[in-house]
């Protein structure tokens, strides 16, 4: 076996990331490695590419113990990475791209001649007869892939890491790499390939491993496993263990918010999307389906190409996150940590954090209006903590959610967008906020919530929106909403769907 990895552990605070990981990797083949969101996919890449250092466990490389203290030491043993997000440098040439820190020189100084000539030879064993003088960044991203894939190649040679490759490519460039990627499978290399693209790791993979919750699920032949068998085991759910929402009764709520032709290339395609007063609506779909995009089009946080929105009163000018909030709309995002919680601001002071940004800070929320606010929330949530002037970032995790959710709620929302509010809390905190969601919409508000959790989608949702490939590809409403419907239209293919 080329590459080997033996019950590799990684622990976070707070977070056993990987639990006991094996891996294979076989030279000559495409392996798959596939997950969720916190599966433990990055994880295990950095603690291979000598980002992380590994807690426990073994990596075998032809056979000889390997332990990389840095990306450049696990270089230097054979095992190169490219990344989604080009790392390179568009605004040098391809050929100083390809030999950066190894030009040939000739009197000590760098040779041009030799280095646009040895560029051009390594990419003529990918089929690219471009113009090495030309800066990267003039070519398209698929270009700019391969370069990556030649460069990471010629630095290692043995296991190439490709994480989603291709996340930001059309049909044509996938095909581009995909003919590139199978040529060095035929050269012996063994390569990780990460994507949300189940289509995809059908069609270019030899091999898959599933992780989950930081654990290995399964390592299979792709040939013998079909979408439905891989979306269970990537999601843990059996499509015999049914759940029955309280949710689901196919009562007609009535129309709030409509969102006509809202999309952009290459982020969304174009929706359709109404919203009742005090409804639930679901998004489901794999990660990469394009759900936390729908969200933030309609959070202003990304412009929409084409399309409306509007209410009962006419257009909504959804521009920007300010004027969404001006509309009446809030927005939990899934990383609180990044995205959400200010960590070293009391909790009071991340609680009113919105309300004063709304009212602007020309006009300064009174201290005892911040108490009572806070004081209040604090109650309401169930909010555990000894007193509101605690950093925010020594509470759990899932009484950060809860603050976060108190932020939006003392603004007052009309349409409060959740992006995975329950993702890493503990069982009684995960409750409640089920619980608040529902108290939320009984009083009028209306709710859009993204969860992984097909179950609590079941249990809250009124409706649920299916999203695959950055499409919204179906929608179930009352009694239709069950774990088996979200699975199958989650799995189904084009042909199937259509």
């Amino acid at each position: 076996m080329l590459l080997s990895i033996r019950s590799l552990t990684k622990v976070f605070p707070g977070t056993l990331a990987l639990d006991g990981v094996d891996l294979d990797i076989a030279a000559g083949e495409i392996h798959a490695l596939l997950g969720e969101n916190g599966a433990g996919k990055s994880t295990l890449i950095k603690c291979l590419t000598g980002a992380y250092q590994r807690d426990g466990g073994a990596i075998t490389l032809d056979g000889a113990p390997i332990d990389p203290k840095s990306t450049g030491q696990a270089q230097e043993l054979g095992i190169g990475t490219v990344y989604q997000e080009v790392n390179l440098l568009p605004n040098l040439p391809v050929a100083q791209n390809l030999m950066f820190g190894r030009e040939p020189r000739r009197f000590g100084l760098i040779d041009s001649r030799r280095t646009r000539a040895e560029a051009e030879a390594m990419l003529r064993q990918y089929g690219l007869g471009i113009d090495v003088g030309r800066d990267l960044g003039t070519y398209s991203v698929a270009i700019q892939q391969i370069v990556a894939i030649a460069r990471a190649v010629s630095l290692s040679g043995k296991v190439l890491i490709l994480d989603e490759p291709t996340a930001s490519l059309d049909r044509r460039e996938v095909e581009m790499v995909f003919d590139v990627v199978r040529d060095l499978r035929d050269r012996g290399l063994g390569i990780i390939f990460v994507s949300h693209f189940l289509d995809q790791v059908f069609e270019l993979t030899d091999r898959v491993t599933i992780l989950r919750n930081g654990r290995k699920i399964v390592t299979e032949r792709t040939a013998n496993l079909d979408r439905m068998s891989l979306i269970e085991h990537m999601l843990g759910r059996a499509l015999e263990h049914e759940v029955t929402g309280t949710a689901t009764d196919g009562e007609i709520k009535a129309p709030m918010l409509q969102f006509d032709g809202i999309g952009r290339a290459g982020v969304i395609q174009p929706f359709d999307l109404t919203v009742g007063q005090g409804e639930v609506v679901g998004l489901a779909g794999l990660l990469g389906s394009g759900r936390t995009e729908t969200a933030e089009m309609l959070f202003g946080l990304r412009q929409s190409q084409d399309g409306q929105a509007r209410d009962a009163d006419g257009p909504l000018d959804l521009r920007n996150p300010r004027a969404a909030i001006g509309a009446g709309f809030g927005f939990a995002p899934e990383d609180r940590k990044t995205d959400g919680i200010v960590a070293s601001l009391s909790i009071r002071e991340n609680i009113i954090l919105g309300l004063q940004a709304r009212r602007g800070w020309s006009r300064p929320i009174p201290r005892a209006e911040q108490n009572r606010l806070a004081d209040d929330y604090i109650r309401k949530l169930d909010i555990r903590t000894s007193d509101r002037e605690k950093p925010i970032g020594e509470l759990s995790g899932g009484n950060q959610q809860k603050a976060v959710l108190a932020r939006w709620l003392a603004m007052n929302p009309r349409f409060l967008i959740l992006d995975e509010p329950t993702r890493g809390i503990d069982v009684g905190a995960h409750a409640e906020i089920l619980r608040l969601i529902e108290d939320l919409t009984a009083q009028g508000m209306s709710v859009l919530i993204i969860s992984s959790e097909i179950d609590e989608l079941v249990a809250v949702a009124d409706r649920v929106i299916v999203l695959r490939d950055r499409r919204h590809v179906a929608e179930l409403t009352g009694a239709e909403v069950t774990g088996d419907r979200i699975m199958r239209a989650i799995a189904a293919d084009d042909e199937a769907a259509a």
